[in-house]
């Protein structure tokens, strides 16, 4: 089924990780989206959109486009 957003809608579709999620926001940084996703698991994490990582540096600044493959990565610990 095609689905075509019409101008005035609000919202974004994003693909995170292989899923489509939907916010309710018109505009996006790395951070926000992470608040939102994992607000309380923000220490080694990695975000990499389009196959590129985004240094955490630049969380705040770097926007999130709807089409954007976004892919978050959390180191784990084992043995």
């Amino acid at each position: 089924m095609y689905h075509q957003k019409t101008l005035n809608s609000e919202g974004m579709e994003l693909k995170i990780n292989q899923q489509i999620k939907q916010f309710n926001a018109e505009s996006l940084s790395v951070q926000s989206l992470l608040d939102l996703e994992i607000p309380h698991k923000q220490n080694g994490i990695a975000v990499a959109i389009n196959n590129t990582v985004v240094p955490k540096i630049n969380w705040n600044e770097h926007l999130v486009h709807e089409t954007d493959e976004i892919l978050i990565i959390s180191a784990t610990q084992g043995g």
